[in-house]
């Protein structure tokens, strides 16, 4: 078997992104780049790697056998280079995924507490939703992921090995509202209330759904407006465009104008934050990290 490092990092990129055209974006190819360098494996492979669906690529057993090889491959090929550079002076690199409105909870407190205690641990960070930091974390492009998770907490994916969870916190979901209007001076609201009241939506898929309209609202939904952009929807709720789901941790980041009302007659919609890395004794830096994501 021969593999070229490129076509290494192609089949990293295609696990992480779940298609051939994300991940030729996400490495500056073409997309006839990506295939020809995806067939070169399967040429060298002497077998199918790559399994083709109407909503992606995923890979196949095989694949993701040459897949565990090649994240040691080219972590050993990332390490060679840092040494090469000068080890004395070398930060030590953390790459953190979190859920969308998890930069908000948790970075600032936990990015100021690593700088001021640990300053040789260098954090960069990537913004997704569960799904994709999952694949993320199975490529090898993320050593450590904070995701959420819905009851009754599931395991994160059905591949193997399982990925090694920690819970961080549960948080309880609450309902974004404008300080003025309807809802003014209220702490609570029944769900028949929100059947009617326009919403403030993200866009999202069956496998990749974000908070927006409130979970298992009776009826459809009044939407408004549609906004992946968590800044956007709460200057929208301030503006009195509407109302929002959100967790309640995100009050203290909340901007003006804004209030956060309990749903009754309900049962309490929960979410776990959880931080994920792939099983195995975790470098001290990523233990650092995630002490400090606990701590925030």
């Amino acid at each position: 078997m021969d593999f070229s490092t490129t076509a290494l990092r192609v089949l990293r990129q295609v696990a992480e992104s779940g298609s051939f055209t994300a991940a030729a974006a996400r490495l500056g190819y073409t997309q006839s780049a990506i295939s020809r360098q995806a067939a070169a494996l399967e040429r060298g492979a002497g077998t199918a790697l790559f399994e083709r669906h109407f909503d992606g690529v995923r890979l196949t057993p095989a694949g993701l056998t040459l897949l565990r090889h090649a994240r040691t491959i080219l972590a050993c090929l990332d390490e060679a280079a840092q040494d090469l550079t000068g080890p004395a002076s070398r930060p030590e690199p953390v790459r953190l995924g979190i859920f969308p409105s998890g930069g908000a909870l948790l970075l600032p407190a936990a990015l100021t507490s690593l700088a001021a205690s640990d300053p040789r641990i260098a954090v960069t960070t990537r913004e997704g939703t569960t799904p994709s930091l999952i694949r993320s974390l199975r490529a090898g492009s993320l050593d450590l992921a904070v995701l959420t998770s819905r009851p009754p907490h599931r395991p994160s994916d059905g591949e193997s090995p399982r990925l090694h969870v920690e819970t961080i916190a549960d948080t309880e979901l609450c309902v974004a509202a404008p300080t003025t209007g309807v809802f003014a001076g209220r702490t609570a609201v029944r769900t028949g209330e929100l059947v009617d009241a326009p919403w403030i939506a993200s866009p999202s898929s069956g496998a990749e759904p974000l908070l927006g309209v409130w979970p298992g609202l009776p009826g459809r939904p009044r939407v408004v407006h549609t906004a992946r952009d968590w800044l956007t929807k709460l200057r929208l709720v301030a503006a009195g465009c509407g109302v929002t789901t959100v967790p309640r941790l995100m009050g203290p980041v909340l901007p003006p104008g804004v209030s956060l009302l309990h749903v009754e007659g309900a049962p309490p919609e929960v979410r776990r934050i959880l931080a994920a890395r792939l099983p195995g004794p975790p470098p001290p830096a990523v233990t650092t990290v995630l002490h400090a994501l606990t701590a925030a």
